[in-house]
Protein backbone atom coordinates (compact mmCIF):
# COMPACT_ATOMS: atom_id res chain seq x y z
CA UNK A 1 0.00 0.00 0.00
CA UNK A 2 2.76 2.42 0.89
CA UNK A 3 4.44 1.76 -2.48
CA UNK A 4 1.17 2.44 -4.30
CA UNK A 5 0.64 5.70 -2.39
CA UNK A 6 4.22 6.74 -3.15
CA UNK A 7 3.58 6.04 -6.83
CA UNK A 8 0.47 8.24 -6.74
CA UNK A 9 2.47 11.01 -5.05
CA UNK A 10 5.14 10.74 -7.73
CA UNK A 11 2.51 10.91 -10.48
CA UNK A 12 1.19 14.19 -9.03
CA UNK A 13 4.56 15.60 -7.92
CA UNK A 14 6.19 15.46 -11.37
CA UNK A 15 3.58 17.61 -13.18
CA UNK A 16 3.45 19.97 -10.21
CA UNK A 17 7.20 20.52 -10.47
CA UNK A 18 7.00 20.94 -14.24
CA UNK A 19 4.26 23.56 -13.97
CA UNK A 20 6.26 25.33 -11.24
CA UNK A 21 9.34 25.43 -13.50
CA UNK A 22 7.37 26.77 -16.47
CA UNK A 23 5.69 29.44 -14.33
CA UNK A 24 8.77 30.31 -12.29
CA UNK A 25 11.04 30.76 -15.31
CA UNK A 26 8.25 32.11 -17.54
CA UNK A 27 9.00 29.50 -20.20
CA UNK A 28 7.12 29.37 -23.46
CA UNK A 29 4.30 26.82 -23.71
CA UNK A 30 3.96 26.45 -27.47
CA UNK A 31 0.83 24.32 -27.64
CA UNK A 32 -1.05 26.85 -25.49
CA UNK A 33 0.50 29.85 -27.28
CA UNK A 34 1.46 31.47 -23.99
CA UNK A 35 4.19 31.56 -21.35
CA UNK A 36 4.34 30.15 -17.86
CA UNK A 37 3.76 33.49 -16.14
CA UNK A 38 0.69 34.12 -18.31
CA UNK A 39 -0.69 30.61 -18.01
CA UNK A 40 -4.51 30.79 -17.89
CA UNK A 41 -6.09 29.54 -14.68
CA UNK A 42 -2.70 28.84 -13.09
CA UNK A 43 -4.22 29.53 -9.67
CA UNK A 44 -6.71 26.70 -10.21
CA UNK A 45 -4.02 24.42 -11.66
CA UNK A 46 -1.88 24.78 -8.54
CA UNK A 47 -4.97 24.55 -6.35
CA UNK A 48 -6.01 21.27 -7.95
CA UNK A 49 -2.52 19.78 -7.79
CA UNK A 50 -2.11 20.92 -4.18
CA UNK A 51 -5.43 19.37 -3.17
CA UNK A 52 -4.48 16.08 -4.85
CA UNK A 53 -1.20 16.03 -2.93
CA UNK A 54 -3.09 16.84 0.27
CA UNK A 55 -5.66 14.05 -0.16
CA UNK A 56 -3.07 11.38 -1.08
CA UNK A 57 -0.68 12.36 1.73
CA UNK A 58 -3.49 12.64 4.27
CA UNK A 59 -4.75 9.17 3.42
CA UNK A 60 -1.28 7.69 4.00
CA UNK A 61 -0.83 9.63 7.23
CA UNK A 62 -4.21 8.60 8.68
CA UNK A 63 -3.61 4.95 7.76
CA UNK A 64 -0.26 4.70 9.52
CA UNK A 65 -1.39 6.59 12.64
CA UNK A 66 -4.43 4.29 12.86
CA UNK A 67 -2.16 1.26 12.45
CA UNK A 68 0.06 2.47 15.30
CA UNK A 69 -2.97 3.11 17.51
CA UNK A 70 -4.42 -0.34 16.83
CA UNK A 71 -1.21 -2.34 17.42
CA UNK A 72 -0.61 -0.49 20.69
CA UNK A 73 -3.88 -1.81 22.12
CA UNK A 74 -1.85 -4.80 23.27
CA UNK A 75 -4.59 -6.48 25.32
CA UNK A 76 -6.67 -7.08 22.17
CA UNK A 77 -4.01 -9.34 20.62
CA UNK A 78 -3.13 -12.99 21.12
CA UNK A 79 0.52 -12.00 20.60
CA UNK A 80 2.05 -8.54 20.32
CA UNK A 81 5.67 -7.34 20.26
CA UNK A 82 7.73 -4.38 19.08
CA UNK A 83 9.42 -4.78 15.70
CA UNK A 84 13.05 -5.86 15.58
CA UNK A 85 15.88 -3.35 16.05
CA UNK A 86 17.07 -3.92 12.48
CA UNK A 87 13.63 -3.15 11.11
CA UNK A 88 13.34 -0.09 13.35
CA UNK A 89 16.64 1.30 12.04
CA UNK A 90 15.41 0.82 8.48
CA UNK A 91 12.09 2.53 9.26
CA UNK A 92 13.88 5.51 10.81
CA UNK A 93 16.28 5.79 7.85
CA UNK A 94 13.54 5.62 5.21
CA UNK A 95 11.34 8.09 7.08
CA UNK A 96 14.23 10.56 7.38
CA UNK A 97 14.86 10.23 3.64
CA UNK A 98 11.17 10.78 3.00
CA UNK A 99 11.21 13.88 5.22
CA UNK A 100 14.26 15.27 3.38
CA UNK A 101 12.55 14.77 0.01
CA UNK A 102 9.38 16.53 1.22
CA UNK A 103 11.37 19.47 2.59
CA UNK A 104 13.30 19.69 -0.70
CA UNK A 105 10.02 19.78 -2.64
CA UNK A 106 8.70 22.52 -0.35
CA UNK A 107 11.81 24.62 -0.96
CA UNK A 108 11.75 23.85 -4.69
CA UNK A 109 8.09 24.72 -5.23
CA UNK A 110 8.16 27.91 -3.20
CA UNK A 111 11.52 29.08 -4.59
CA UNK A 112 10.37 28.61 -8.18
CA UNK A 113 7.10 30.48 -7.80
CA UNK A 114 4.94 31.80 -4.98
CA UNK A 115 1.93 30.65 -7.06
CA UNK A 116 2.77 27.10 -5.91
CA UNK A 117 2.16 28.01 -2.26
CA UNK A 118 -0.42 25.27 -1.68
CA UNK A 119 1.65 22.32 -3.00
CA UNK A 120 4.66 23.78 -1.18
CA UNK A 121 2.96 24.00 2.19
CA UNK A 122 1.37 20.57 1.78
CA UNK A 123 4.91 19.20 1.44
CA UNK A 124 6.08 21.20 4.46
CA UNK A 125 3.15 20.05 6.60
CA UNK A 126 3.73 16.35 5.87
CA UNK A 127 7.50 16.69 6.30
CA UNK A 128 6.80 17.99 9.82
CA UNK A 129 4.20 15.26 10.31
CA UNK A 130 6.79 12.61 9.38
CA UNK A 131 9.24 14.02 11.93
CA UNK A 132 6.51 14.03 14.59
CA UNK A 133 5.67 10.43 13.64
CA UNK A 134 9.26 9.39 14.32
CA UNK A 135 9.50 11.31 17.60
CA UNK A 136 6.26 9.80 18.92
CA UNK A 137 6.62 6.25 17.62
CA UNK A 138 10.31 5.32 17.58
CA UNK A 139 10.30 4.08 21.18
CA UNK A 140 8.24 0.85 21.30
CA UNK A 141 5.32 2.09 19.17
CA UNK A 142 6.20 0.18 15.99
CA UNK A 143 4.69 -3.25 16.63
CA UNK A 144 3.49 -6.55 15.18
CA UNK A 145 0.35 -8.20 16.54
CA UNK A 146 -1.67 -11.37 15.97
CA UNK A 147 -5.42 -11.61 16.62
CA UNK A 148 -7.77 -14.53 15.98
CA UNK A 149 -8.55 -13.07 12.54
CA UNK A 150 -5.41 -11.34 11.26
CA UNK A 151 -1.80 -10.22 11.58
CA UNK A 152 -1.24 -6.47 11.85
CA UNK A 153 2.18 -4.91 11.20
CA UNK A 154 2.48 -1.18 11.86
CA UNK A 155 5.59 0.93 11.37
CA UNK A 156 5.99 3.40 8.49
CA UNK A 157 3.85 0.99 6.51
CA UNK A 158 0.72 -0.84 7.63
CA UNK A 159 0.26 -4.48 6.68
CA UNK A 160 -3.01 -6.27 7.48
CA UNK A 161 -2.91 -10.00 6.78
CA UNK A 162 -6.27 -11.75 7.22
CA UNK A 163 -6.44 -15.50 7.89
CA UNK A 164 -9.72 -15.91 5.99
CA UNK A 165 -9.11 -17.38 2.55
CA UNK A 166 -5.49 -18.18 3.37
CA UNK A 167 -4.11 -21.30 1.70
CA UNK A 168 -0.32 -21.14 2.29
CA UNK A 169 2.26 -19.47 4.57
CA UNK A 170 5.92 -19.60 3.51
CA UNK A 171 9.30 -17.90 3.95
CA UNK A 172 11.58 -17.00 1.05
CA UNK A 173 14.46 -14.51 0.82
CA UNK A 174 13.78 -12.84 4.18
CA UNK A 175 10.10 -12.34 3.42
CA UNK A 176 7.03 -14.05 4.86
CA UNK A 177 4.49 -14.77 2.12
CA UNK A 178 0.75 -15.35 2.57
CA UNK A 179 -0.94 -16.91 -0.45
CA UNK A 180 -4.72 -16.79 -0.81
CA UNK A 181 -7.33 -18.26 -3.08
CA UNK A 182 -7.73 -16.42 -6.42
CA UNK A 183 -3.93 -15.95 -6.65
CA UNK A 184 -3.70 -13.08 -4.15
CA UNK A 185 -0.38 -12.83 -2.30
CA UNK A 186 0.53 -10.57 0.65
CA UNK A 187 3.85 -10.35 2.47
CA UNK A 188 6.02 -8.57 4.99
CA UNK A 189 9.76 -8.77 5.86
CA UNK A 190 10.83 -11.41 8.36
CA UNK A 191 12.82 -8.80 10.28
CA UNK A 192 9.57 -7.19 11.40
CA UNK A 193 9.68 -9.91 14.06
CA UNK A 194 12.75 -10.19 16.30
CA UNK A 195 14.72 -13.40 15.66
CA UNK A 196 14.15 -14.82 19.16
CA UNK A 197 10.39 -14.12 18.92
CA UNK A 198 9.78 -15.81 15.57
CA UNK A 199 9.12 -19.31 16.86
CA UNK A 200 6.48 -17.99 19.26
CA UNK A 201 5.02 -15.79 16.53
CA UNK A 202 4.62 -18.68 14.09
CA UNK A 203 3.20 -20.94 16.80
CA UNK A 204 0.54 -18.35 17.62
CA UNK A 205 -0.26 -17.96 13.90
CA UNK A 206 -0.61 -21.75 13.56
CA UNK A 207 -3.13 -21.75 16.40
CA UNK A 208 -5.36 -19.27 14.54
CA UNK A 209 -5.61 -21.13 11.23
CA UNK A 210 -7.13 -24.37 10.00
CA UNK A 211 -4.08 -26.58 9.41
CA UNK A 212 -6.17 -28.88 7.17
CA UNK A 213 -6.76 -26.00 4.75
CA UNK A 214 -3.56 -23.96 5.07
CA UNK A 215 -0.13 -25.26 4.05
CA UNK A 216 2.46 -23.99 6.54
CA UNK A 217 5.94 -23.99 4.95
CA UNK A 218 7.99 -22.22 7.59
CA UNK A 219 11.46 -23.45 8.53
CA UNK A 220 12.93 -20.13 9.75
Amino acid sequence: MNSFINLLLLVVTVPTMLVSIFVGFDLTIDFLHTTGARLPFKFYVFLGLGLLLLVISLRRSIRRWMGIRMTNQVSKFKWNQVISNDRKKRVVTYTLIETTVLLSLFIGYYTLTADAWLPAFVMLFFALESMLFLVVCTKNKFRVGVTSKAILVADREVKLIYFKGLRQVSISQQTIYFDYIQELQLSFPTDCVEQEDRETFFNVVREQIDRDKVLFRVTD
